[in-house]
């Protein structure tokens, strides 16, 4: 049997023994401790450590040397955070509403989230500052969608809801975004989407639990976004000409549906 064709399991392994034969016993060159090879390199054996296997019991994690550290949240002296300003612009027709209600309306501001508001005259447009009192850089934002909401039309009792609750929404849309109306047709969509005494937009606020805001044609909703939804649909549907008792129909069948998930 030549070499070509020898298997793996027909050659004999060189054990220890082996290792006192002379190299030319056919199995190789041998390599012994401290003597160097024909090429000059000389072999030492390698030293290895001990490896320590070591099994993490999942169940006492919790028993840990110290306990988990807890440091309380940068202001934004401490960030770093420049001071940043919104500013609001002021419509001539809530320039008095704004008059009136201006003491109530800056008190949350304020008092609350430590903001810094003023009223300027020239610009004709409502200032709102962060201070170094500030606790969240987030509240910027919140005061200037709580002072648009009231330039929008809707009261300050409704408007504050803003500054409580992470999941309301302003929408807009006008008129003519669903239908091209103009003249005396679009003043009867008007009146249709009102109701006699408001009666039709309380019947929608009240059923779909948002607030509407109309100033001619166009149309603001303050809630969240499902309630938005529906509210948006009702008020399509009465700019499209359906009459307002189908509306009140469905209307009725939409507030029971929330009642049911509470």
């Amino acid at each position: 049997m030549d070499a070509v064709s020898r298997k793996a399991v027909d050659t004999p392994v060189p054990m220890d023994a082996d290792l006192d034969e002379p190299a030319d016993a056919g199995y190789g060159p041998i390599r012994r401790k401290g003597e160097a090879s024909e090429s000059g390199i000389v072999f030492q054996p390698a030293e290895v450590e001990d490896v320590v296997i070591e099994t993490v019991d999942e169940e006492g994690e919790g028993d840990m040397p110290y306990s988990k550290p807890q440091f309380p949240a940068l202001t934004p002296k401490q960030q770093g955070v420049k001071k940043q300003m919104r500013r609001v612009p002021v419509p001539p027709h809530r320039m008095t509403p704004l008059k009136a209600v201006w003491v109530q309306l800056i008190d949350p501001i304020v008092e609350h989230m430590k903001l810094q508001v003023r009223m300027n005259t020239k610009r004709r447009a409502v200032e709102i500052r962060n201070s170094e009192h500030t606790p969240d850089i987030g509240y910027l934002q919140k005061a200037a969608d709580y002072m648009k909401a009231f330039m929008l039309g809707f009261d300050q009792a409704d408007a504050v809801a803003l500054l409580r609750l992470d999941d309301l929404f302003i929408q807009s849309f006008e008129v003519k975004d669903v239908k091209r109306l103009q003249g005396d047709h679009l003043s009867r969509c008007i009146g249709r989407i009102a109701g006699k005494d408001g009666k039709t937009k309380y019947a929608i606020e009240n059923a779909t639990r948002t607030r509407i805001s109309l100033c001619e044609d166009k149309i603001h909703i303050l809630g969240s976004f499902a309630n938005i939804k529906l509210a948006r649909d009702s008020i399509c549907n009465l700019i499209l000409g359906s009459a307002p008792g189908k509306v009140y129909t469905k209307l009725r069948t939409v507030s029971k549906r929330l009642q049911e998930r509470i």
